[in-house]
């Protein structure tokens, strides 16, 4: 088996999953998974990836897992009383042949509550497969010597003591045992430079951090189920904060670009939101447009943290640290760099929400390559609610 526990996902995952529990238990969603990497062919392992998938329908929490989550502080005593009895429905998720030659097709549909738990060990199943079927000698020690060389450029540099650097890779990893040893290492080597990490199940294996907050299907989700389109991204927000009461403050803002997002993170949310996450566009751009924006809003940028998490390297994270010194905080996300680098290309694969309620959702990114939408009518609708330029 790849996936051993239903922990091995991003915390992000759970925290998403708790607020469904309390706010969104009857949301009806549907997921759909795309290769952005041109010329793979997935169709000879199509059989091994429905074997794994059928497995992980098999997991259940044990009471050690359940232990661990209910000692989190923000998790709640009737979400872990749920999670005692949940497992992931098969029904709900079908691995077919796609159109193109060598593509396939996942779908998952069904309860957003019982289905939300699919996108990261999926994923993680078909990188897995796709691999060891076709890199079966991996060089593992230029894989420790990258690591190495990465960590040096933190350890040795003299002007990088507040710099901070989480893995964020479990998505899209070479295989489950180089994610363990990355997170081993760092958790060796870097010190006080290692924040933690997303991945729920190494994170209690090592005692480390768990770390995340919300992932773009939830303010997809809310495009369906608040009051009016319009007002989505408010309403995903003001959700977040009545469940979370000011805890896991990191609002994430790229479902509609920042242009949109800076329109609705007005004062409230920027006294009340400990910080914003970075996922696409031009990092420079946007944080100097956060710190404008804390200005402009009578709120000190240095008190905020800004995380950045969009295809990192540790070079552009250190160019970051120091571009933004003592004018906000700052945090990294590194995922792919970290948990798949070992001299082959990765995967560019992600699984989407696509639809809610039978209402076609989207997210339209500062980076265009990363728009997701299966119904370009609605996507051209958004567009113009939004105020955002044609694509």
């Amino acid at each position: 088996m790849i996936i051993k526990s239903l922990l091995d996902t991003d915390l992000y995952k759970f925290t998403m999953m708790q607020v469904v529990l309390h706010h969104f238990p009857a949301a009806q969603v549907e997921y759909r998974y795309k290769c952005r990497t041109l010329g793979v062919n997935l169709q000879p392992y199509l059989d091994e990836i429905r074997a794994e998938i059928h497995s992980l329908c098999q997991l259940r929490f044990s009471e050690d897992e359940l232990s661990y989550l209910g000692g989190l502080r923000f998790i709640k005593s009737d979400f872990i009383d749920f999670l005692g009895l949940f497992h992931l429905p098969e029904k709900c998720i079908t691995v077919t042949e796609g159109i193109l030659p060598g593509e396939i097709d996942i779908q998952v549909k069904g309860s957003w509550l019982h289905t939300i738990l699919f996108e990261i060990p999926v994923l993680a199943i078909v990188n897995e497969v796709y691999f060891r079927r076709t890199c079966t000698n991996p060089d593992w020690q230029e894989g420790r010597e990258r690591l190495q060389t990465k960590m040096k450029l933190v350890l040795e540099a003299t002007d990088l003591d507040d710099f901070r650097v989480a893995e964020y890779g479990t998505r899209r990893r070479f295989s489950r045992e180089w994610h363990e040893e990355v997170v081993v290492t760092m958790k060796a080597q870097m010190g006080k430079h290692f924040a933690g990490t997303s991945n729920v199940w190494f994170a209690m294996r090592h005692g480390v951090l768990p770390l995340g907050t919300m992932a773009h299907e939830y303010l997809q989700a809310c495009q369906a189920l608040g009051p009016r389109l319009r007002d989505s991204q408010v309403f995903a927000l003001d959700v977040w904060a009545k469940e979370y009461r000011g805890d896991l403050g990191i609002a994430l803002s790229d479902v509609y670009g920042v242009a949109a997002f800076l329109r609705d993170f007005d004062m409230y949310f920027c006294k009340l939101f400990d910080g914003a996450r970075h996922d696409s566009g031009d990092p420079f751009d946007w944080g100097e447009r956060m710190i404008a924006h804390y200005k402009t809003n009578r709120v000190d940028p240095r008190t905020k943290t800004l995380i950045f998490s969009d295809a990192l390297t540790f070079p552009r994270a250190i160019e970051l640290t120091r571009r933004f010194a003592g004018r906000c905080k700052t945090a990294f996300g590194i995922g792919t760099n970290l948990t798949n680098d070992l001299g082959h290309e990765p995967l560019q694969i992600v699984m989407k929400m696509v639809r809610c309620n039978g209402q076609p959702v989207a997210k339209v990114s500062d980076a265009p390559e990363k728009t997701m939408c299966d119904d370009k009518a609605y996507l051209a609708y958004l567009r113009q609610v939004f105020e955002l330029p044609p694509a």
